[in-house]
């Protein structure tokens, strides 16, 4: 057997064939690698392969593409658009030394070198990371965004509102919203998953939402999450878009199997962008990922899941989204099979989001099917906050009653920011106490001194 890469432990030569194989086997075990056919086939080998990535110089991820250039755009968007200024003051380490380096910069160090690093680089590193390696320095890079208000501050916290209902129905909608605006959620996004493709019912939902905002004065954003041409449909015939979704990953292959392409998104910021929406700025994407979304539309080229993952946050920095998230432990057991697997992956997405510079929040979440329970979500999301997490989302229960899956709550906000100090978006803290919801300090109010407030939410429902 011929190989590029080896390395020896107690005697035993590792052979592995390529990159690609390097990576893989480096990989913390989960069951989307296994069921591929290449994760390593013991710790012993899942050592020697880490071994093996550590020494290897980052310039090799430059001059080696896990996806080939010439069949794949997303691997020509990231060799493409590498910044090769901000890669030179690491461009001498290997995967170790970028380990080293990455524990000891500061939050300049680390916003300056970010359009320097490829997808497979934070990958790589992320590989050789514990737990608390991935926490810290996550916790140290900025990405800030801006639309109706400022996102990505330290020591903020933001939530997306999730009031979905199976049948879309505005009036079990509204009771969500005003459920989760009198617990103090939504500044990341007020953002309804539609149970139907229906261009008018889709912008039924746009305008109810776009009404709320405005009736309100609410400084935060909307979005539908359809399909992106949906989305320029609704905007070629004049509804109020705010944001514009797509679900996105990280191989052409796998993007073609959502039906887009990047030419598509790009035609799809341009028109949010035509229509100059935003007060603060013009981040108008939101895109979400999950591992494991390649390898299920068998688009995964041999590549593991967390690196396939890190190549859709290079797809997502290429639009400067206002929000980014992972769906953790959306796509099911057959991927990330238990708790311990499913906290391992929302550290390493969002670790890997924000040091490439992209936005990354988490649906901090799991199926019914999956061996993993709330205590594993309350320990992944107390992680993630520590992090400098951008966004959870705020699901009335936790129980998403459209999806079927489990998430996180208005009242998992509350206790992430009362146990860690963090606020929300500033513009949206100051609307929640001009609304006499909460005092100075973001703290909510007690609900007898929320009436007049109430009164006004109440409206949204009986005018649904």
């Amino acid at each position: 057997m011929s190989a590029t890469y080896h390395h020896t432990i107690h005697g035993h030569r590792w052979l592995f064939d390529d990159l690609r194989e390097v990576m893989a086997k480096a990989t913390p075990a989960r069951s989307g690698d296994t069921l591929a056919g290449i994760a390593a086939g013991s710790a012993v080998e899942r050592m020697a392969a880490r071994m093996c990535l550590a020494d290897l110089p980052l310039t090799r991820f430059l001059n080696e593409t896990l996806v080939p250039y010439e069949s794949d755009e997303v691997t020509r968007l990231i060799i493409d658009t590498h910044h090769a200024a901000a890669f030179a003051p690491i461009a001498h380490l290997t995967v170790g030394g970028l380990r080293e380096w990455l524990l000891a910069a500061d939050t300049a160090a680390l916003v300056a070198v970010a359009p320097g690093l490829t997808p497979e680089m934070a990958a790589a590193v992320s590989k050789l990371m514990r737990n608390q390696d991935l926490v810290a320095v996550a916790r140290n890079c900025r990405v800030v965004t801006r639309f109706r208000n400022t996102i990505g501050l330290p020591g903020h916290l933001a939530v997306r509102l999730q009031p979905n209902h199976p049948t879309d129905d505005l009036r079990g909608i509204a009771a969500s919203m005003v459920d989760g605006l009198l617990y103090g959620a939504g500044d990341a996004v007020i953002g309804i998953n539609p149970a139907t493709d229906s261009i008018s019912a889709l912008t039924g939902l746009v305008h109810m939402l776009d009404e709320v905002i405005t009736r309100l004065q609410i400084p935060t954003q909307s979005c539908v999450l359809t399909h992106v041409t949906n989305t320029v449909q609704m905007i070629e015939q004049g509804a109020p878009v705010d944001l514009v979704f797509q679900s996105i990953a990280g191989t052409e292959k796998a993007n073609a199997g959502f039906g887009i392409n990047l030419a598509l998104l790009r035609e799809a910021r341009e028109a949010a962008l035509s229509l100059k929406r935003g007060t603060l700025g013009d981040n108008v994407m939101y895109f979400e990922t999950g591992q494991g979304s390649a390898l299920s539309a068998n688009a995964h080229h041999g590549v593991d899941q967390q690196t396939c993952e890190a190549r859709a946050y290079g797809v997502a920095r290429a639009f400067s989204p206002l929000l980014t998230n992972t769906v953790v432990g959306f796509i099911g057991p057959e991927y990330l099979y238990d708790g311990k697997q499913i906290i391992r992956a929302g550290l390493e997405d969002h670790f890997c989001g924000k040091l490439l510079g992209v936005p990354l929040g988490c649906d901090v979440c799991y199926t019914n099917h999956a061996e993993a329970d709330s205590d594993d979500m309350d320990t992944l999301m107390t992680l993630l906050g520590v992090a400098g997490l951008t966004f959870i989302m705020g699901v009335p229960g936790a129980d998403d009653i459209m999806l079927n899956y489990q998430s996180t709550s208005f009242h998992d906000a509350l206790y992430l920011r009362e146990v860690l100090g963090l606020q929300r978006a500033p513009e949206f803290e100051a609307w929640l106490q001009r609304m006499q919801l909460a005092d100075g300090a973001g703290r909510l109010l007690p609900a007898a001194q929320q009436q007049a407030a109430i009164a006004q939410l109440r409206q949204i429902g009986m005018r649904a």
